[in-house]
């Protein structure tokens, strides 16, 4: 990747290319930690839908000790949207190239703490796994509010639910039937190719990152981690270098 290239992906002048090229990118990076993360701590962390549906079901039951975790996890995935947003209206007072590298960069770092921490500590797992769990919600909610917040709300990274609702809805518009009434199409159907794509490309990139993450924690532990925080931090990397060098 070359440094004009990540400077347009990363940067403050946004494009629906650029959009979609990073929302790809940080769909792969989103996957392979929510499914190396469950691995480390038995738990997806990256979609509040079954988290908010379990502490429900906690109350109901009288486990409160698990419910308290579930509102720890889900203020954790709150707390890492707002943060996202802090930082972005941070730097967009200050004009600054990196605003939304800001966000990647401090995932990186949280990334590299989850991992180096991780591999260290196994003799602390009893403490390990529920700081690890408020940690990747954090990470998630940071992740995602980042590319909601660069493409006005057209692309989500860190869960598949809405991608593959719209996904199956451009589906049914594509195989839809248009049938003409007395000579004249009475109600045309037409699918949004190029919006279809996207959310394939997504779900696609979701997965192959899911598997890559998988497997690569299998094999390596918490040390997983570690690429995919430098891969975060290449990315951020151009416009970081930019505000320093006109600093």
């Amino acid at each position: 990747m070359s440094f004009k290239f990540l400077q347009r992906l990363i940067g403050q002048d946004r494009t629906l290319l650029a959009n979609r090229q990073l929302g790809g990118l940080l769909a792969f990076v989103a996957g392979a930690i929510n499914a190396g993360g469950f691995l480390a701590v038995q738990r997806y962390t990256s979609h509040m839908t079954g988290i908010v549906s379990s502490i429900a079901d906690d109350l109901a039951t009288g486990g409160f000790a698990l419910a308290l975790a579930g509102f720890a996890a889900l203020f954790s995935f709150l707390a890492g949207a707002a943060c996202t947003a802090i930082l972005i209206n941070w730097a967009h007072r200050r004009q600054m190239q990196s605003k939304y590298a800001l966000a990647l960069l401090l995932e990186a770092g949280l990334l590299l703490v989850f991992g180096l921490v991780g591999a260290n500590l196994k003799s602390l797992e009893h403490l390990l796994i529920p700081t690890a769990v408020l940690l990747l919600c954090f990470i998630m909610g940071l992740q995602n509010a980042t590319v909601t917040k660069i493409s006005q709300a057209e692309i989500r990274t860190t869960h598949m639910t809405g991608v593959i609702t719209d996904l199956g809805l451009e589906l049914g518009r594509l195989i839809y039937w248009n049938h003409a009434q007395r000579g004249n199409l009475v109600h045309t159907v037409r699918a949004n190719r190029d919006k279809l794509m996207i959310h394939l490309a997504i779900l696609s990139l979701f997965f192959g990152g899911g598997l890559v993450g998988a497997l690569a924690f299998k094999y390596l532990g918490f040390s997983a981690t570690i690429p995919f925080a430098l891969l975060l931090i290449v990315i951020a990397a151009p416009a970081l270098l930019l505000d320093w060098w006109q600093a």
